[in-house]
């Protein structure tokens, strides 16, 4: 009997070692799993261009607790099954944290794995159910839909004034998702919504779903897909003569997307989490800094990953040592100054269930670039919003 236990205390505290003994290592391994290629290509290496270069900056300056950041990078290929596959192995390396998938379709399958192993996973996915299935170890880099289309709603009833639109979305998880939210943001207003015009991931084809929205007769549009089909979008609409506001949310006004549509891009409007046209001085730092390192300007996908990798060095060094479960439980209640750590870009605070709050943009597109016209509060500022 003595023997038995005496095996059994062995055991347990081998696996106990094991456990904590995990990151006693010298560096802190971080897995990078991203859209590559696919549909979400433009998002995911932009997100993951983001995450490397604050990598690069904080390991330059010390690390984090006098560690250094190793990071591994691998490719959805904007698959969700694949997403999946690729967060196991990620965790069967022990690594400390995840950052993506960005879609939402994918980080909805791949959360699983990593909630199972208590590993933090930081995404950039929007859709509002990522984070309403209670999983404690899920954390975004954006808004969520539930946060973002109030905002976006008050915008289209009280500034545009619009009494009817059109929504054209993507049919997927984060398209959906927008819709939903946006008929619950617009419920109670003025603003009736006409025509649910669904559109497929990776549609090349949008003269008919223009033509439907043309046929509604709404007084505007709302659009909500992924990038590359929401420049094919905005070249259909100026294509059939559309001369109405163009409303979206932030793959609407993004970088890739203006390239990609040109003139067409002019004159849409979106409600932006983050944007490199901010006018504050940590976001024109970054957009430099991104700009210098891969020679192109980064889009808010660039920004997620970027901030998201300081927010983590926050809650590390909150709690003193590498300990996941402690840096996941603090980040529910993590509140970080911009002026303490620049690389989170802005005031930034953290809920029950992972979601962010923090200032906000109205961008338009003007000659090819996007203008920040008004700053939105974050939602927890009493303070009313103010004009740029």
């Amino acid at each position: 009997m003595h023997k038995r236990f005496a095996l059994k205390l062995v055991a347990a505290c081998a696996l106990s070692l094991g456990a904590t003994g995990a990151f006693s290592q010298d560096v802190i391994k971080i897995a990078n799993i991203v859209e590559l290629s696919g549909g979400g290509a433009t998002a995911g290496t932009n997100f993951k261009n983001g995450v490397e270069l604050a990598v690069k900056e904080i390991n330059a300056s010390g690390g984090i607790l006098g560690k250094k950041i190793q990071t591994t990078t691998a490719d959805t290929q904007s698959n969700p099954g694949v997403a999946k596959g690729l967060t196991q192995k990620a965790i069967d390396d022990n690594v400390f944290a995840i950052f993506g998938p960005v879609f939402s379709g994918s980080i909805m399958v791949s959360m699983a794995e990593s909630r199972r192993a208590e590993v933090p996973n930081f995404t950039g996915g929007e859709a509002a159910s990522i984070t309403e299935q209670g999983n404690p170890y899920v954390f975004r880099t954006s808004f969520t839909q539930a946060t973002a289309m109030p905002k976006v709603a008050r915008y289209i009833s009280d500034q545009a004034k619009l009494k009817s639109i059109a929504v054209i979305y993507v049919n997927n998880d984060f398209g959906k998702g927008g819709l939903d939210s946006i008929k619950k943001a617009l419920a109670n207003s003025p603003t009736k919504v006409l025509a649910e015009i669904s559109t497929e991931p990776g549609q090349v084809d949008f003269s008919a779903a223009v033509l439907r929205a043309k046929q509604s007769n709404a007084d505007g549009v709302f659009a909500y897909s992924n990038e590359e089909e929401s420049a094919r979008l905005l070249r259909e609409l100026r294509k059939q003569g559309w001369n109405k506001p163009i409303i979206g949310e932030t793959t609407l006004t993004g970088q890739k997307v203006i390239e990609l549509a040109g003139e067409a891009a002019n004159g849409a409007v979106a409600h932006v989490g983050l944007t490199v046209d901010a006018p504050q001085p940590a976001i024109r730092a970054f957009r430099a800094k991104f700009e210098k390192e891969y020679k192109y300007v980064s889009d808010h996908n660039g920004m997620k990953g970027y901030s998201g990798i300081y927010v983590l060095k926050a809650a590390i060094e909150k709690v003193g040592k590498l300990d996941r479960k402690a840096v996941a439980a603090t980040l529910h209640t993590l509140k970080v100054k911009a002026a303490d750590q620049p690389g989170v870009l802005m005031d930034v605070s953290f809920d029950s269930k992972g979601d962010l709050d923090r200032e906000s943009f109205m961008v338009e597109v003007k000659n090819g670039k996007q203008e920040v016209v008004a700053i939105v509060p974050a939602l927890g500022a009493a303070s009313p919003a103010a004009k740029k």
